[in-house]
């Protein structure tokens, strides 16, 4: 860049010839410089402010336009975003068919240390022993000696814990927001519901994880974002649940049973209502699991589900439907009861001698073994096992809980003649209550197979035939006399027709082979009212004895009948059945004169 001199050379010499003051020219050249300089300044400045004009235009701009976008969008409250997979927090609720609430979330907190900012760590100890009896003092304060830098101490506290912790004024104790599952309706449902845990698990939020029963079977689903908070609707009734709970709990004490099991099932949609298993437990504290024993001991055993029982007489009506549908009987047919029935080293008796025969009718009422294995002997092997095939019994079963799949039943290795004998009056063959229940469904509905489900069902899909209508009418017949004038007698309860089946089965012996003398299933399979059935009942009772009279008795007459009928009188009513009263014939008065 070339600048011009302040006293350039030629302009000198020309003034010092005219006399003239060459400063002056120094002078003037100056100014014009600083007023050159001045100018470039002055259009810097310009150029700098208009840049900085356009920018808080754009600012502005752009402000306005998020500003109008947000005033035109639908309001919704802020999330926190984070890199990588979050925790996910929020879990549906479970709810029975009405509505109400059997599972639910609770915001709460948790409580964990950083133990390096501990001011003093045997007072914290010591105070935290004190809020929470199951902590030891002497392993916290080792803990927070240690050279542990974070130390969870309680993954959920109630809000007086939280304030007790808050007292102790301590800086290394610190909370976390925390979501909890909540079941307030205590151990109602508990082996349905089955519980839940925590999975991951952070100082912010955690992972609510099904554990057992329907939380885990539907876990991807209540945790499913998607689904927005929509609840999971069981066909479980809430009241139904608890009357049950309370009439079967109540027979258990008093037949001095080991266990017992429930199912209250729709007989035409497979919904069940209730189904209860004893002993059971508070999901909201849920035992451990047992690492040694008989698991069946444990009150996690689900005995509806899991347990697989020979269930005895009640399998009587599905070998005489069997024999009537093939056209092998009908209900008046008399059959030979002549005793005992030999096959080779086996002998079949009945409790009781019934004589030389029975009609078809009285061997179900009368609950003759002989009887019902010589129908059997007629079926043959073959199409009875396929008959119970088509009831659902020969595969685990389809409930929606995880541990229906080891609900297995145990089928005879070999189906022998011998094995279509014994199966008939409800041995050598091993299956649940559930199992029971909706056999029980299929055949006396009106003969269609009947799936049993847990969840709500807004439509009835009838399933395939496996009886005809007759055979399951003259079925329903069979059974309500088993309660007017069978062995089922203490199971009648006015106005509702109950109609069903009692069966004791002696129990195997865990090891050895061979059974118990002393220790019997007892199963009462029914159905109310038995003219229009609406639902089926299972009441099984494991190791029952009424010890009321002399000697102990334990047939399910005694037992699993009573406990029936008093549980029916209580939930009819609850299930909108409107008892049947049969109201006397008005006599007619005529007036005369004396």
């Amino acid at each position: 860049m070339s600048r011009t001199p302040l006293r350039p050379l030629a302009r000198i010499l020309k003034a010092r010839a005219r006399g003239e003051n060459p400063d002056a020219i120094e002078a003037e050249n100056r100014a014009r410089r600083h007023e050159a300089m001045a100018d470039k300044q002055r259009q810097r400045a310009e150029g700098r402010l208009l840049v900085l004009g356009l920018a808080f235009f754009c600012a502005f701009g752009v402000i306005g336009m998020r500003m109008g976008t947000l005033a035109s969008s639908v309001p919704e409250e802020p999330r926190a975003s984070a890199v990588g997979n979050p925790i996910i927090g929020q879990r549906s609720d479970i709810v029975d068919r009405n509505g109400r609430i059997l599972a639910t979330n609770l915001q709460t907190h948790s409580l964990y240390a950083h133990p390096r900012d501990m001011i003093d760590p045997a007072n914290a100890a010591k105070k935290l022993a004190e809020i929470f009896p199951e902590l030891d003092e002497a392993e916290l304060l080792k803990d927070f000696q240690g050279e542990r830098r974070f130390l969870w101490i309680r993954r959920q506290i109630s809000p007086e814990q939280m304030q007790a912790v808050h007292d102790i004024g301590s800086p290394g104790l610190l909370f976390g927001p925390r979501e909890m599952r909540l079941y307030p309706n205590g151990p109602v449902a508990a082996h349905i519901l089955g519980g839940a845990s925590y999975g991951r698990e952070g100082v912010a939020s955690a992972e609510v994880i099904g554990v057992a029963g329907v939380e885990r079977q539907f876990d991807s689903y209540l945790r499913d974002p998607a689904n927005e908070g929509a609840p999971l609707q069981l066909s479980l009734d809430l009241t139904v649940q608890a009357a049950a709970e309370q009439v079967l709990a109540g027979g258990m004490s008093i037949m001095n049973a080991k266990g017992a099991a429930s199912v209250l099932m729709d007989i035409h949609t497979g919904e069940i209502v209730s189904m209860v298993s004893l002993p059971d437990f508070d999901p909201n504290n849920r035992p451990r699991v047992l690492t040694t024993g008989d698991q069946s001991d444990s009150p996690l055993f689900n005995r509806a589900v899991q347990g697989v029982y020979e269930l005895g007489s009640v399998f009587k009506i599905f070998t005489t439907a069997q024999a009537m549908d093939l056209g092998l009987v009908n209900a008046n047919t008399m059959i030979d009861t002549q005793g005992p029935l030999t096959w080779g080293r086996f002998r079949i008796r009945d409790f009781h001698d019934y004589g030389p025969e029975l009609s078809t009718t009285d061997v179900i009422v009368e609950s003759s073994n002989i009887g019902t294995a010589r129908i059997a002997m007629q079926i043959g092997a073959e199409r009875q096992r396929a008959f119970l095939g088509s009831l659902g019994f020969l595969e685990p079963t389809p409930l929606e809980m995880v541990e229906a799949p080891t609900g297995r039943p145990l089928l005879p290795p070999n189906w022998s003649e011998i094995s279509t004998m014994t199966i008939s009056y409800g041995h050598g063959l091993s299956s649940s209550p559930v199992h029971l229940a909706a056999g029980y469904a299929s055949l006396l509905n009106g003969g269609t197979r009947v799936t049993p489900t847990l969840l709500r069902q807004t439509t009835t899909e009838q399933g395939p035939r496996v009886v005809s209508e007759a055979v399951s009418a003259a079925s329903r017949s069979m059974l309500r006399q088993v309660v007017s004038r069978g062995t089922a007698s203490f199971g009648d309860v006015p106005g509702y027709e109950v109609g069903g089946k009692t069966g004791t089965a002696d129990k195997p012996r865990a090891a050895g082979g061979g059974y118990y003398d002393d220790k019997v299933i007892s199963t009462f399979a029914s159905i109310f009212p038995a003219n229009d059935p609406q639902y089926v009942l299972i009441v099984t009772l494991d190791e029952p004895s009424e010890n009321s009279g002399a000697e102990p008795r334990r047939t399910a007459g005694w037992t699993a009948v009573p406990i029936a009928a008093e549980m029916i009188r209580r939930t009819a009513p609850l299930l909108g059945l409107r008892p049947q009263v049969d109201r006397p014939q008005q006599v007619g008065v005529t007036l005369t004169s004396n």
